[in-house]
């Protein structure tokens, strides 16, 4: 079944482009028509992408990954905010922090600067600060709960992104660009959709339209989430890396969001590596410790 039909797009005026002098001529593919100096977005071929991007977004939730939703513009704040928080999924709704994506292990930092100033609240720091100092240390929190708080559970780069209005976000897409990670986005008829991997062409503008969009995204990814639940259930094993690519490989998903899912399974392998490694260092480093010191008690 559908997820959405021609007309719930019609009433939510998806269809409504931007003025024809403003097009981006690279969305071509993607009108319909001319009217009254306005571009028609062809509704068949956004219904189109919209399966394509749930069907993917079910499978990035299923595989246990995060989807960060960008949406800085007013009319998104609110509907990203209550939809996206249901599913458990970071987004950003107030400026996007440049470097969020490249200098990431930074943001951790801030993120983290949180936790410590929540500890402090209840460890009785706070009883051995000044009034004033007390009151700067506050303010700083409520500015990192502003821009910060709702990625505070994602504590890695997320595997996507899904972007409300291109032109207005251009750093979070140049960014995910240059980490190869998989953008979906809602491009108007004013973007340019180049750098775009799941292109959903619809008004960016109106508060129904986007909340129709991200409330048929959320829907996936909570199936998706459920999906992952019931394996889990069934199969407490851990399936082995290449069988996870090889069933998402038959179930014809964009070669993007593959790699986006597996690559991160293969980082969390070399990391235990590691670990593993430098164990194994410091008990042979122990070991030859312990030799000397008996060579010496036999010598004496």
């Amino acid at each position: 079944m559908p997820r959405t039909n021609f007309k719930e797009l019609l009433d939510a005026g998806v269809h409504f482009g931007h003025l024809k002098r403003k097009w981006n001529p690279a969305m071509a593919p993607y009108i319909f028509m001319e009217r009254n100096g306005i571009h028609i977005i062809d509704l068949e071929k956004t219904a189109v992408k919209i399966e394509e991007a749930a069907s993917a977004m079910k499978h990035i939730a299923r595989s246990g990954k995060k989807v960060l939703f960008v949406a800085t513009k007013k009319q998104a704040k609110e509907i990203v905010a209550e939809k996206v928080k249901a599913v458990n999924m970071p987004y950003v709704t107030e400026r996007w922090p440049g470097g969020m994506l490249t200098n990431f292990p930074t943001i951790r930092k801030a993120v983290k600067k949180m936790s410590s100033i929540d500890k402090m609240a209840t460890d009785g720091t706070f009883s051995n600060l000044s009034k004033r100092e007390r009151l700067q240390v506050t303010r700083q929190r409520a500015k990192l709960e502003k821009t910060l708080g709702s990625i505070i559970d994602l504590t890695r780069l997320p595997s996507a992104l899904f972007i409300v209005d291109v032109s207005k976000e251009h750093i979070a897409v140049r960014e995910a660009k240059r980490l190869g990670i998989p953008v979906f986005a809602m491009v108007d008829t004013n973007s340019d959709p180049s750098d775009v991997e799941f292109v959903i062409p619809a008004n960016d503008d109106a508060s129904k339209s986007i909340s129709l969009i991200i409330g048929i995204l959320c829907q996936a990814i909570e199936e998706g989430l459920n999906d992952r639940k019931n394996e889990k259930d069934k199969e407490p094993q851990l399936k082995d890396k290449k069988v996870i690519r090889k069933e998402l490989e038959t179930k014809d998903i964009p070669a993007a969001i593959i790699e986006a899912i597996v690559e991160e399974d293969d980082e969390e392998e070399e990391e235990v590596e590691v670990d593993e490694e430098e164990e194994v260092t410091a008990e042979l480093d122990e070991e030859a410790d312990l030799i000397k010191a008996v060579d010496e008690n036999d010598e004496e």
